[in-house]
Parts: C-alpha cells; structure tokens; sequence
C-alpha cells in the first residue's frame, strides 16, 4: 500500500469542542460474530487510527483488514472516516467511500468488519437499543436471527392450531457458495448474502418472516399460507434469484437457491423442530436431485 498522505489532503484532526464533548460517539461492532461482538469503543480522543496492526488505536484481527486501512477523526464539523489506500476498501452504508462524515446510525464496514457509529447526547440509550437488536437481528444481513426465527415459529405454531389456520415454511440455501468464497472471497459471499435477502425483503408480508438461519441457508415463516401457496412462493424465490446476476465490485455471478417447502394445517398438532426437519428434508431433496428447484 501506498503513502496514504501522498494522493489526499488530509484534514488535520482537531479537539472536540464542548459541545461535541457533551454528545459522545462510539463505534459498535455488529459483525462478524465472536468475541468482540457487541464490543463498544468510546470515542474519547481527536484521531483513531483502525487496521490489522496490533499497535494501532482500534485492532481489528481480520485477513480482510489492511495493516493501516482507516481513520477516524473529529473536526468541527463531526466525526470523519478516511480510508487509508485499504485494499478492499472502507464503506459508509454499502456506498465506499474515501473521506466521509459519519452520521448517527451509520454502518461503517472495514474489509468483513461492521461498526456502527453511535453519536449523541443520550448514546447509553441508543448502545442498549442496539445491543437488543443485535439479539434478534444477523448483523450482516439485517434479517431477524437464528434465535427469533426458533422463537416465532413456536408462536405462530401455537396460533395456527388455536385458530386452525395454515402455516407454511419455507428453508432454502445458495447453491455452491463454498464456490462463490473461494472463487472471488469472502466479501463476495458477503455481498451475495446481503443483496439476496435486500431482493427478498419487500416480498416478506409484515405478517410472515424472514430469517438467516445458519451460513447461507434462510427460512420463510408463512403465515395463513397453506402449500399450494407456499410452493408458489417459494418458486418465485428462485426465480427472482436466477434470472438477475449478483454483483460485486467489477464481478458479476450467477446465483440460484435450492428450497424445501412443509406445511401444517391448523389441526394438526406439531413441534417446531419437527417441523424444520420436514422442511429441511426437502431442502435436501432439491440439492440432492439438481439443485435450482423447489420441493414440497
């Protein structure tokens, strides 16, 4: 990597004024899961200096991560990222950036590591929302979780026998993704997992859920949805990911997604693991008989 004073001019940090010092800032690590999940860090000087060097202000031990790959700094104007000529560069939500202001909320991503940029006067509050939301939300995704998805199904399994009502799920997983990580690198997985579930989402009616379940599998929770239904579903799901390419930077990848769909009517009586198992059976069965296709 290069000097990265010679190419940009670099703004001179400055202290914070009082006001600022009133309204405090901090970085939150939302993914990748780990030990350092959930970890804040306060921001109490001018300049942070964020890499894999181990000597640096904010160590963060990731392959993906250059040695000096940002700072971070304050100026009368706020708080600033500037990338420092990183190989897999810096982004400010999903748009890479250069030198940008930060703004509260912001997702501030270092090579496979996400921040959050917390700032205000009341930034206890907003790290203890933010802690609650990283107990039922994937980090990387923005989809609910493992553990709310287990936790809705059980309820809407209670709901759909007090009500006798259907309740369909639907489990699916990207077709060869080992291939797509190994071919072009993790932030490529990254971003097939992101854009499948950011396509995914307006289908999601405000009644059903959608979940990462593990890796690049997902599962569909319908509700009032018997399985003529959730076939149907199901195969538009496929086809949505077949027939528009992935992107990634320069690359452009083919990605299908293979789907097991099970249902229950209301009257029947049925656990959540049980119900998963028989999803996840014909999941199997559409990988085992060609993968790219729905089985229900």
């Amino acid at each position: 990597m290069g000097d990265p004073s010679s190419n940009t001019v670099v703004m001179k940090p400055l202290a914070p004024s009082a006001k600022q010092e009133e309204q405090q800032a901090i970085l939150l690590h939302i993914h990748p899961p780990g030990p350092d999940l959930g970890r804040r860090y306060p921001l109490l000087q001018a300049e942070y200096v964020i890499g894999r060097t181990p000597e640096l202000d904010i160590y963060i031990d990731s392959d993906s991560v250059s040695r000096r790959h940002a700072r971070v700094y304050v100026t009368h104007d706020g708080w600033h990222v500037e990338d420092l000529d990183s190989t897999n560069g810096s982004f400010v939500n999903d748009v890479k950036v250069k030198n940008e202001l930060l703004r509260p909320g912001d997702y501030l991503r270092l090579g496979d590591v996400i921040y959050k940029f917390l700032f205000g006067s009341d930034v206890e509050a907003a790290y203890h929302e933010e802690i609650y939301r990283m107990t039922i939300l994937d980090g990387l995704t923005g989809v609910h979780n493992k553990r709310y998805f287990l936790e809705f199904l059980d309820r809407e399994l209670a709901r759909a026998m007090r009500y006798g009502t259907a309740l369909s799920l639907v489990l699916f997983d990207i077709d060869y993704f080992k291939r797509v990580n190994d071919t072009h690198g993790h932030l490529a997985g990254d971003a097939v997992l992101k854009e499948l579930c950011r396509r995914l989402k307006p289908r999601i009616r405000r009644e059903d859920l959608l979940a990462r379940y593990g890796g690049e599998e997902f599962a569909c929770v319908l509700s009032n949805t018997d399985k003529r239904g959730a076939l149907n579903f199901a195969e538009s799901v496929r086809r949505m990911m077949e027939q528009q390419p992935f992107a990634h930077e320069e690359l452009s990848m083919k990605v299908t997604v293979s789907l097991g769909v099970a249902c229950r009517l209301g009257e029947d009586k049925a656990e959540a693991t049980e119900f998963i198992r028989q999803a996840d059976e014909c999941l199997y069965q559409a990988k085992r008989s060609g993968r790219n296709r729905v089985v229900g």
